[in-house]
């Protein structure tokens, strides 16, 4: 499966294609309109970043609780109520008044629900596409991510001009809505990939059994940690510059676009293993040009130029694919995207505790230090690695 036509006559990718754009549409006006409101109460910078990347904590426990769930749910009916669930907690976050605390409350629960419902969806690619095309079909997604978030920042931008952060909130809520009759009406009714109980204990026997591979673990170190902490870095655009926060988040996303359109599309397989490395350290190093405080329009170009390294991870998440076995593929891609969130709310909270301390352009450039050192001393275990698919063995780096 090498082009979008075949792509997307597969039936069941376009509706899946469509809760995704939703689902991110949703949560990145959300996260904007919260992370503006939370500011303006409270004028922390940390406060900020953790409301916008917060929830991403509860990722760990949902890892360590829940993922056992993805493949023992039917899909469909998991899809649309947990959109369901979170168009309800949007709407809340809404309500004038509403303690912090709650608010926190509130992000926390979205996150232990956002661990399983990303490996619910995720886990249908490798139903609904025959593995050759995962990496096709998951960097359109990625690719959609990116478009949507462009979109998502400059409408609730333009919307926080016209609207109350209240209001841009609603109208996440209602994206979420429509996300949930998508995938109540667009995907097949189909039964869970697993047997057996769900449980905490079944949850981590299989994370056990995912993470005591030599070959895996350094994969899902180096999606977790470096990006994480590069998150740490964008968590902090609106203290940084709040009148230009919405710019820089619409051109990491434009960055992150861009890298998945080529890795995805454009780099034939016996490529990528030569770019992979690379493309993990592009991620940190402009973010090097922050403490220095350079003009708007370079930061633009910082924040782009890093995003593009972003698409290291398609060809890591590929990697990971080749390796888990079928009938825990869900639970592998939940384990990955839980520990990606989960460090994304670790660096949010280590980006914004130093910049309250310091500043947030300082703050930026010790995260990208630390996500550069991280990426070079996982390269060596990274350099290759022997898997089979279609029976034949092949060398992915």
């Amino acid at each position: 499966m090498r082009t979008y036509g075949e792509l997307f006559r597969t039936r069941e990718f376009t509706p899946l294609f469509a809760i995704s754009g939703l689902q991110v549409t949703a949560q990145t006006m959300a996260g904007l309109a919260l992370g503006t409101l939370v500011f303006a109460r409270t004028g922390s910078p940390l406060l900020a970043a953790l409301s916008m990347f917060g929830s991403s904590f509860a990722q760990l426990v949902g890892a360590v609780a829940l993922l056992s769930a993805a493949d023992r749910l039917p899909p469909r009916a998991a899809a649309a109520a947990m959109a369901l669930m979170f168009a309800a907690a949007t709407a809340v976050l809404a309500i004038p008044g509403l303690p912090l605390w709650a608010v926190f409350v509130l992000l926390l629960s979205e996150g232990l629900v956002a661990s399983l419902y990303s490996a619910v969806r995720y886990g249908l690619i490798t139903e609904i596409l025959p593995r050759e095309g995962f990496v096709l079909g998951r960097s359109v997604l990625n690719m959609s991510t990116g478009l949507v978030q462009i979109v998502g920042f400059v409408a609730g931008g333009l919307l926080l001009d016209r609207l109350s952060p209240r209001g841009v909130l609603l109208a996440g809520a209602a994206l979420f809505l429509t996300a949930a009759g998508v995938a109540a009406t667009g995907l097949t009714s189909r039964p869970a990939r697993a047997g057996g109980s769900v449980s905490v204990a079944e949850t981590w026997r299989t994370n056990r059994v995912l993470l005591s591979s030599r070959e895996r673990l350094p994969a899902y170190l180096a999606l977790w940690v470096p990006n994480g902490l590069i998150v740490g870095c964008e968590s902090l655009f609106v203290p940084y510059a709040p009148s230009h926060a919405g710019l820089l988040f619409a051109m990491a996303a434009a960055g992150m676009l861009a890298g998945d359109t080529v890795m995805g599309r454009f780099v034939a397989p016996r490529w990528r293993s030569r770019v992979n490395a690379p493309l993990r350290l592009l991620l940190a190093v402009p973010y090097l040009a922050m403490p220095v405080h350079p003009p708007l329009a370079i930061a633009v170009v910082v924040v782009t130029v890093a995003s593009f390294g972003y698409s290291a991870s398609l060809l890591l998440q590929e990697r990971l694919v080749m390796l888990t076995p079928e009938e825990m593929s869900g639970q592998g891609l939940g384990l990955q995207l839980s520990g990606i969130f989960a460090m994304q709310g670790v660096g949010a909270a280590l980006a914004g505790g130093i910049a309250q301390v310091s500043s947030p352009a300082v703050a930026m450039g010790a995260m990208a230090l630390a996500s550069s050192a991280v990426t070079l001393a996982l390269a060596p275990r990274l350099k290759s690695v022997s898997y089979k698919t279609a029976g034949a063995p092949v060398q992915q780096a």
